[in-house]
Parts: structure tokens; sequence; C-alpha cells
């Protein structure tokens, strides 16, 4: 619920317009959407750029498991960083 904080305080008139007209829940979703395929799309990147394999889950669960944890928990910084830059749109 960033974006929607985010319009009510710096973009009321677009907040307004999209809640007027019944696009609000539409928009929102919209970017919560892209979010969620972008954090997606770094996490698999990321795994992949440290070499999480199936392989090693099968050989370290716990090594594997730490190191996809690490993968989420940047992908999610990553793409709220882009997000917030975005987000003056």
């Amino acid at each position: 619920m960033l974006r929607k904080q985010f319009l009510k305080e710096h973009r009321p008139a677009r907040y307004q317009y999209l809640l007027m007209t019944g696009k609000l829940t539409a928009h929102l979703n919209q970017v919560d959407r892209e979010a969620r395929e972008q954090v997606e799309v770094l996490m698999k990147q990321m795994a992949e750029k440290q070499s999480v394999t199936e392989l090693l889950k099968m050989q370290d669960q716990m090594k594997w498991v730490g190191l996809m944890n690490k993968s989420k928990e940047g992908s999610r910084k990553a793409a709220l960083c882009k997000y917030k830059n975005r987000i003056s749109e």
C-alpha cells in the first residue's frame, strides 16, 4: 500500500481521479503485480549468480535455504529501490 499512501500524500489529484473513476484498485493491483514479478525475476537472477542450484539443494539444504533467503531479501530491496524511483510518476 505504499503506492496508495504516496498518491494520497503527494499526488492527491491523481488519487482523487483514480478513486472517482473506480480505477484506484486496478491501478494498485497493477503496481503490486509488477513489483512481485520484478522480485521474482531479480530473485532468479541473484540465485543464478550465486550458483544456487537444485544440486546444492540436495547436497546442503541449509546452505541452499540461506542463499535463497539472501537472494529473496536482496531482490525485495532492489525492487523497492526501483519502485521508489518510479513512484514519482
